[in-house]
């Protein structure tokens, strides 16, 4: 009896061992994706975009596929701590759409984990890649060319408003793009025969401060430059642009969807997609080194149709015919 239940007992032990590699092949270790974000969780209205992006590819968030977030709350301080704490979890790709800080923070954590980012800045000027079309290391993702656009958004605003000499841009000074911004803008004023006024804000407690100076000396419209402080800021800009009279461009479609009086270019949501397919190739297979840096082929012209009856403002008919959308 003893010899049997011993012989029973090996074959329970064999059946359970054989199970096991079963087991552990049902449910094998998802991939995770660190997710370094500039701004804070409430105010990232683009997640689903990213999300479908890597749904093209193949990747449902919580199925087969894990999203770790960072947030900065729009401290751009802490970006390279959060970014050396996903390192250092061991994350499978760095995704940071929408902020070229972030980018150039999880640039300089790792050399090996894919990054794939979408900025308003040149890849190449800031280091990140080595070309457009072969970035060569482990970056690559998506440029929206928000700087580059910055004469197109000047020239808009001066064609809406002929009479405005004197146009003030708001910038960052904490952020990589606050330099090229301006530079790009003194250049497009001098040849639009503008006078240029460059303001800095980098909190809450400074754009109010900005705002209330171009109050007391009126710049006669201002151009809101690219970046991610601003577009969580975008309902206290515009609430201040509505409040002092200020006739104000903003960089994309949300800011005049806001109440905003004119936006010129690319959709973040796009972006944030096209991010989200990027890292969702990177996972199946395909090296960074070898995917061009993208970039749109598309951009949106919106006018507040009803904020520029608020301001007083008669938008030229040949504005209106080009614009892709009017808000009434």
């Amino acid at each position: 009896m003893r010899r049997r239940a011993f012989i029973a007992g090996l074959g329970a032990v064999a059946a359970s061992s054989a199970a096991w590699p079963r087991a552990a092949g049902a449910q094998p270790r998802v991939p995770v994706i660190g997710f370094l974000g500039t701004g804070s969780p409430e105010r990232a209205t683009s997640l689903a975009a990213f999300r479908q992006g890597l749904s093209e590819a193949g990747y449902i968030d919580g199925r087969n596929v894990a999203i770790e977030f960072r947030w900065a709350n729009n401290q751009l301080d802490r970006l390279p701590e959060l970014a050396a704490g996903l390192v250092h979890s061991g994350v499978a790709a760095i995704a940071t759409p929408f902020s070229t800080p972030g980018a150039l923070a999880a640039k300089a954590a790792t050399t090996t984990i894919p990054v794939i980012f979408s900025m308003g800045g040149d890849p190449v000027r800031l280091g990140l890649v080595a070309s457009l079309s072969r970035p060569g290391g482990n970056v690559t993702g998506f440029s929206y060319l928000a700087v580059e656009l910055t004469a197109k958004r000047l020239g808009l605003l001066h064609d809406m408003l002929p009479g405005a000499e004197r146009i003030a841009v708001l910038v960052n000074p904490a952020s990589p793009l606050a330099q090229p911004v301006a530079e790009n803008a003194e250049a497009a004023a001098s040849v639009l025969g503008l006078k240029i006024e460059v303001v800095t804000a980098g909190t809450d407690d400074e754009i109010d401060a900005a705002f209330a100076g171009l109050a007391q000396k009126p710049a006669g419209a201002l151009m809101v430059g690219p970046d991610t402080l601003f577009s969580n800021r975008r309902e206290q800009l515009v609430a201040l642009a509505a409040r002092h009279m200020i006739p104000t461009i903003y960089p994309f479609r949300d800011d005049a969807e806001a109440g905003g009086l004119a936006s010129y270019g690319a959709s973040i949501r796009e972006e944030f997609r096209l991010v989200g397919l990027y890292t969702g190739r990177i996972l199946n297979g395909e090296k960074p080194a070898e995917m061009p840096v993208m970039q749109p082929t598309k951009f949106e012209f919106v006018i507040n149709s009803k904020t520029a009856k608020a301001l007083g403002i008669e938008v030229p008919p040949g504005l209106i015919a080009i614009a892709d959308e009017v808000i009434e």
